[in-house]
């Protein structure tokens, strides 16, 4: 879709992720709230709702109505509401759809927002449903193709497995080390240090972080993200309805939505991750080079090194050497995860999407506090989803600007 008319973020609610006892409704309607204060508006001038959510079916039993059931204790109802469940994509693939509207000019003031509830009594609930966003089929000739015999895994997410087996790959044609992974866990956790909204937070050395236990090899428990609860929501308005009500915000540049591929898993230029991010630089008529911080789809340590090369902030195997640069940082010229990533914020599926929105929107308001970026003007996220035959089986990238 060529760009349309100019969408902007107006408002951005964000619960702190954790593992909480609040129910769905509750987070989802907490987070909805913030977007709306945040933007001004009242509950009657949403004129749709695109609503992602990834596991509810599997772990609170609520299905295909989700949407409707936690927005209606707010008042909005009697307006379009859209379910979108794409995998860990749900949230930025909802955030793709309400663009896509203001953009047509079909509507002027949306609410997107992504929710999820993981935790569970039975602690194996939530890694199972994650599980599923696979091809279910060839779940056993994939678990034996990574080393993992069908039906184990339960104390983990299966995805854990799938990230070992890049992981292997990546260290083999990179030279990239444990170390190297355990380093980007220490600054990521620093950064959540500093994100009031961050499940973790602190600092870490490299080697408590290899000392940690090994979930599946070379992955140790503090290199994969957590299981957490939690809601994020934004406000869209097309310019013109932005105008009239007098508020102001980031610029959606680019919104990219792909399926994964069949392609040369060795190449980090052929995959959803750089299909998309390409795409989206070209949308927005930027390149790698302008972007000022970015938020990218951290669900295991190592997964981070491997997006750098993918979104061509790094060349083909030049992801360890980014990072050793400092330029990552939060102190340095291109800071990547200001919020504390999946590995530190937490990682409810189906929020984390709009989650990175969120962070995005608040640094190029200057809105970030302690972990604000100076003259943040560009700001990009990536956000990934299930697993389909080697590659992300949904991929979204979006490009945000201050003007």
């Amino acid at each position: 879709m060529q760009a349309g008319s100019p969408v902007l973020i107006c408002g951005a609610g964000m619960t702190r992720f954790e593992k909480s006892a609040a129910s769905l409704r509750e987070l989802a309607g907490a987070a909805a709230r913030d977007a709306l204060a945040d933007a001004g508006v009242e509950v009657g001038q949403i004129e749709a709702a695109y609503v992602g959510n990834a596991a509810a079916g599997l772990v609170t039993g609520q299905e295909m109505i989700r949407g409707q059931v936690v927005l209606r204790p707010l008042g909005i109802e009697g307006i379009p509401i859209f379910n979108v469940e794409n995998a860990c994509a749900s949230a930025a693939s909802a955030l793709h759809l309400g663009w896509q509207a203001v953009a047509a000019g079909a509507h002027d003031v949306v609410l997107c927002l992504g929710a999820e509830k993981l935790t569970h009594e039975d602690k194996t609930v939530g890694m199972r449903a994650i599980g599923t966003a696979i091809d279910v089929e060839y779940a056993a000739d994939l678990a034996a193709e990574v080393g993992v015999p069908a039906g184990e895994g339960e104390d983990r997410s299966f995805f854990m497995d799938l990230y070992a087996d890049m992981t292997r790959r990546y260290m083999a044609g990179s030279g990239a080390s444990r170390e190297d992974f355990a380093a980007v866990v220490v600054k990521n956790q620093h950064n959540g240090g500093l994100n009031p909204r961050a499940q973790y937070g602190g600092e870490l050395s490299v080697e408590q972080v290899l000392a940690s236990r090994t979930v599946v090899d070379p992955l140790t428990l503090l290199m994969c993200s957590p299981i957490s609860d939690g809601a994020a929501a934004v406000v869209l308005m097309s310019e013109a309805a932005a105008r009239r009500a007098g508020r102001s915000g980031p610029r959606i540049r680019a919104s990219v939505v792909r399926s994964g591929n069949v392609h040369d898993r060795s190449d980090p230029t052929a995959g959803s991750t750089a299909l998309a991010a390409r795409e989206a630089f070209e949308r927005a008529g930027l390149g790698p080079e302008d972007v000022d911080c970015a938020e990218v789809h951290d669900a295991s340590a190592p997964a981070e090194l491997m997006v750098y090369e993918q979104v061509g902030f790094a060349a083909p195997g030049e992801g360890p050497a980014l990072l050793e640069s400092g330029r990552t940082r939060l102190d340095g010229d291109l800071p990547v995860n200001t919020s504390g990533g999946l590995l530190s914020k937490g990682h409810p599926i189906g929020a984390t999407g709009i989650a990175q929105i969120c962070e995005s929107t608040w640094q190029l308001r200057g809105h970030a506090g302690p972990r604000q970026v100076d003259g943040a003007r560009v700001a990009l996220t990536q956000n990934g989803g299930g697993w389909l035959e080697g590659d992300s089986a949904a991929m979204a990238v979006h490009i945000l600007t201050a003007d």
